[in-house]
């Protein structure tokens, strides 16, 4: 185990998530359930069981010799990540990255890593009865004062905005029902590390079957992304059957002229990219030992940084006021300091 090697994993992983919605940007002339559909075919389908395939030895056998239990619970889990992961981009629309992301994922950290251990029973001898556990849970708080800075920061923005100068960050900015999506989000979001818990012995007949240890983690995502592809993909049919929208994959009515193919290579790279934060998330959470648990924080932690990054990249930022550029920094500074000190907590332990 090398936790400070899972943290640099778990920073390639926010890197790639808060990454992931920027080339749906430059998608021209697709309604909304079209690009993410066809980004999710990648996501959820596509690149699961392709980097899967590549990297576990004998998927197919592993996952048939999975208990019943380990495969169908991953996936029911997984259907309520859809959920979450279908608000995740309308979050997104409404508050814009920076915003959005502080909302969701602070709640989605805080269910996310709390409630596998309290369900599994070993809450107390996991953070509590050790030093490691310990400063963990310091972590843990951390992280959440970073993220309520970030949203705070966020919120002053908003309300000094003007809403020309709202629309113009962000083109369908609505505070409350933003808020709203995303608090919705968060909850469901956090589904998944529930899916990847109740996978948790598919690692071990996958270790067996001579995969890397790096690499057991994966014939779970294809369980778990299964899931979230029935729920998109439901609500995205039938928003395509409502607004007959069918068409603008072929070129049709509102995407005449449309580039096809950059739009499909637009979609292709975001929906890869979403799913590479859990590739990269299965890497890290392998070297944390004991505390793999507290994998799920840093994923959130890493992000939000990054994902306030892009805010500022895309000058989301650029009408706010010093002192809350300055709040903002601070925020992504105290998320930065947890990951180092739940990086240390998980050290401590191996």
């Amino acid at each position: 185990m090398n936790p400070l090697l899972g943290v640099f994993f778990h920073w390639l992983g926010g890197l790639s998530s808060a990454s992931f919605y920027v080339p749906y940007r430059g998608v021209k002339r697709w309604s909304w359930e079209i690009y993410w559909l066809t980004g999710g075919i990648f996501s959820w389908l596509l690149a699961p069981w392709f980097f899967a395939a590549i990297q576990t030895h004998d998927l197919t056998g592993v996952l048939a010799q999975a208990p019943q239990a380990t495969i169908v619970w991953p996936i029911f889990f997984g259907v309520l990540w859809g959920f979450g992961g279908l608000t995740y981009g309308l979050t997104m629309r409404y508050l814009g990255l920076s915003l959005g992301m502080a909302v969701v994922l602070g709640l989605c950290t805080v269910f996310g890593t709390l409630i596998p251990p309290i369900f599994q029973g070993d809450f107390a001898a996991k953070l509590l009865d050790t030093p490691s556990g310990n400063i963990i849970l310091v972590g843990l708080c951390v992280t959440m004062a970073g993220i309520v800075v970030v949203a705070l920061a966020g919120a002053k923005k908003d309300a000094a905005l003007s809403e020309a100068q709202k629309a113009e960050a962000v083109a369908e900015f609505d505070f409350r029902k933003g808020i709203a999506v995303a608090v919705f989000s968060g909850v469901m979001s956090s589904c998944f590390a529930f899916g990847l818990a109740a996978g948790e012995p598919i690692k071990a007949i996958s270790a067996a079957a001579g995969t890397g240890p790096l690499w057991t983690g994966l014939p779970i995502l294809c369980l778990v992304m299964f899931g979230g592809l029935l729920t998109n993909a439901i609500w995205c049919f039938y928003l395509i059957a409502k607004n007959k929208s069918g068409g603008q994959w072929v070129g049709g009515g509102s995407a005449a002229g449309a580039p096809l193919l950059v739009n499909f290579l637009l979609c292709a790279l975001g929906g890869t990219l979403w799913y590479f934060q859990f590739f990269f998330y299965t890497m890290g959470e392998s070297q944390m030992g004991r505390f793999g648990f507290s994998s799920w924080t840093l994923h959130m932690a890493s992000i939000i940084i990054f994902g306030t990054l892009w805010g500022f990249a895309f000058r989301e930022w650029k009408d706010a006021a010093p002192r809350v550029k300055y709040m903002v920094w601070a925020g992504v500074g105290l998320l930065v300091f947890a990951t180092i000190i739940i990086g240390y907590g998980n050290s401590l332990a191996v």
